[in-house]
């Protein structure tokens, strides 16, 4: 490999770290907020459950009654229709994707984005 290559792998190691250390603070404060909204919609759902009043009422009445998971099952739901999921778990999109590019090289990449040369395999 000659000095020119070995540079162009460090310079896309280091803008792939880049890009995945960057995605980090975001995909986490993404995950509290799915972790708080899906907490909230549990204990919710919970007290909807226990209401003795939910078996004799319509479902629709039962909800009116029931405010706090009536509001917060719409914002789960509009967190996963906006794309939520997708921002959890964006680092390891990208891993992956990258790693499914770099096997035709016969390389690699972990979670963080470091490259991993394989050896070349002997015809």
């Amino acid at each position: 490999m000659s000095l020119e290559q070995t540079e162009d792998l460090k310079a896309f190691e280091r803008r792939l770290t880049e890009v995945i250390s960057q995605l980090q603070p975001a995909t986490g404060r993404w995950r509290l907020v799915l972790i708080v909204v899906s907490v909230c919609t549990a204990t919710g759902a919970w007290n909807w459950l226990l209401d003795p009043e939910t078996s004799h009422v319509s479902f629709f009445q039962s909800l009116l009654n029931h405010p706090f998971f009536t509001i917060t099952c719409i914002i789960l739901l509009g967190l996963f229709l906006c794309g939520i999921h997708k921002r959890v778990v964006a680092p390891s999109i990208i891993a992956s994707r990258c790693r499914m590019v770099l096997a035709d090289y016969n390389m690699s990449c972990d979670d963080t984005g470091k490259l991993i040369l394989k050896p070349r395999p002997t015809a």
